[in-house]
């Protein structure tokens, strides 16, 4: 028989997730339905995270609460820390020094990564909500400049079913017009930038779209599903040739 150590009251979790404090529907593939991943993950919501001091303010004064939240995400266990609003790449430095496991708070992190993979002449297409407030500022805060790395960037603000939901921050969404709308965008993106070689979606409410902009513009989307299932995998390894489940890794001392 095995013997186990205890301290805490739930287990199983590898992954946890700092959520903003929104009511807007979240359909699987957003990174607020549990039903997104193939694993289970822990939401912590942070209450003083509105859209509006997250996207429109940046607001350093949520730093603290955010890294208090990714604490205890920690101390129950998880051992990858992510977040609800690409806008908090802004902070990637202050959240990774302050909480004790690894933090990924945008899915922007992946953008230099894309970039080397496509040739040179090529550019990355980036999704957002709302294009204006994305600046160099974030761009910095995951560790790369757009004078670097040739990005193109559309947002969602502007279209109605997106204004009216998560633009908005209303209980309704409509999933159809909302994927009709992005593929849009995916699409002016290229139209404008031929050379777009992938796309990644900074807004982690749109994955569910992900698979429609991939069949539409031909190219590989990366999002924070994308980089959340990778780090999942970095943790929850599995042994090789055995055909055994991943094991939990020993915890942090």
């Amino acid at each position: 028989m095995a013997i186990l150590s205890g301290g805490k009251n739930v287990y199983g979790f590898q992954v946890g997730v700092l959520m903003l404090n929104t009511r807007f529907p979240r359909p699987p593939g957003d990174i607020g339905n549990a039903h997104t991943f193939p694993f289970p993950v822990l939401h912590r919501i942070v209450p003083e995270a509105t859209p509006v001091r997250v996207v429109d303010q940046a607001d350093p004064a949520l730093i603290a609460p955010f890294v208090a939240a990714g604490t205890e995400l920690a101390e129950a266990g998880c051992e990858i820390v992510t977040t609800s609003c690409g806008f908090l790449a802004i902070f990637q430095r202050e959240l990774a020094a302050g909480i004790p496991v690894p933090v990924a708070a945008s899915a922007l992190l992946q953008v230099p990564m894309v970039a080397r993979m496509l040739a040179p002449d090529q550019k990355v297409g980036i999704l957002t909500h709302d294009a204006a407030a994305l600046t160099e500022r974030h761009y910095a805060g995951v560790g790369w400049s757009s004078r670097d790395i040739p990005i193109s960037v559309a947002g969602m603000v502007g279209e109605p079913a997106w204004d009216e939901s998560v633009g908005g921050n209303l209980p309704r969404l409509d999933t159809a017009a909302v994927e009709a709308a992005v593929v849009r965008k995916a699409l002016a993106i290229l139209q404008r930038e031929q050379t777009i070689g992938a796309f990644v979606l900074e807004c982690t409410n749109l994955p569910p779209y992900a698979p429609a902009i991939r069949r539409a513009t031909g190219r590989p989307v990366f999002d924070i599903v994308t980089l959340v299932t990778t780090l999942a995998a970095a943790v929850q390894r599995a042994e090789f040739g055995s055909g055994r489940e991943p094991r939990p890794s020993a915890p942090i001392t």
